[in-house]
């Protein structure tokens, strides 16, 4: 049976890439049902995709999200930085379906603002440091990723995390993940939001901070490369759902390479906007 959530956020699945869990995201989407639903981001990784890797999963959830649209599901899709191209397409809609860089959704305890977070980037430390330290850390996980399913995984050892201990030991990191999360608090309350919510930093978090007199709540969905989480509100309360990965996984899902050419690809994606158009 279906868990009812009222809004799901969801980011960082980094389809396209060999570290993104997408069999682990369709596992999860099947297990619930979310009257609205934010993509916060980095759904697809156009910045580090490669046509020679494309496995039948990352398919299966653009294939799920595209018959959740079908359904008329209210869904937003919030560009971040591994698919900012798609903000050339900024307000495009279709049924319930829009590409915002931004979503404000208004529930009982407050305005909650959401965005993926790569904004703050420029802000917190100069750009060229930003885009060198982010290029490490997306190739970090792609080969922690790599180590975890060819040789951990096969020799039945524990999984290794090199980005969490980096997070956790380097002053550096530590020092920009706090002022990134206190930057979104002072924001949302210069403007009114009692909770604001992000992805990008890959680390599921809910935290209260005191701005001005005023309460507000700093959120993260976290990843699906290495903490499998997202955000859910239901019965007026936020929390965060980290889910389990199976022990057992479909062997095709994980090893198997489909090369498809982009003709292929977008011809297959169109086959399935049919099913919008005869709505």
């Amino acid at each position: 049976m279906k868990r009812n959530l009222d809004i799901l956020v969801i980011s960082d699945l980094h389809l396209g890439t060999y570290s993104s869990e997408a069999d682990e995201v369709l596992n999860y989407l099947r297990t619930i049902n979310a009257k609205k639903i934010v993509i916060n981001g980095d759904f697809i990784d156009i910045m580090l995709f490669n046509k020679r890797f494309w496995p039948p999963s990352h398919m299966k959830v653009i294939k799920y999200f595209l018959d959740l649209i079908s359904q008329g599901k209210e869904i937003y899709y919030v560009t971040g930085n591994h698919d900012e191209l798609l903000r050339k397409f900024l307000n495009f809609q279709i049924q319930n379906f829009q590409i915002v860089n931004q979503v404000v959704l208004n529930t009982k305890k407050g305005k909650v603002w959401i965005f993926h977070g790569d904004v703050f980037d420029f802000s917190i430390q100069t750009r060229w440091i930003t885009k060198m330290a982010g290029l490490v850390y997306d190739y970090m996980i792609i080969l922690n990723s790599w180590v975890n399913k060819k040789i951990m995984r096969h020799l039945g050892k524990q999984r290794l995390n090199f980005s969490k201990t980096i997070k956790t030991n380097l002053k550096k990191a530590i020092q920009y993940f706090d002022n990134f999360e206190l930057k979104a608090a002072e924001i949302a309350q210069k403007n009114g939001y009692k909770y604001v919510v992000c992805g990008h930093i890959h680390t599921p978090k809910i935290e209260s901070f005191k701005i001005n007199g005023e309460e507000v709540i700093y959120m993260n969905s976290g990843d699906w490369l290495e903490s499998l989480s997202s955000l859910e509100y239901a019965d007026n309360k936020w929390s965060i759902y980290m889910h389990e990965r199976a022990e057992i996984k479909n062997k095709e899902d994980i090893d198997s390479r489909i090369e498809m050419t982009n003709k292929e690809l977008f011809k297959d994606i169109i086959a399935e906007f049919k099913i919008l158009k005869d709505k």
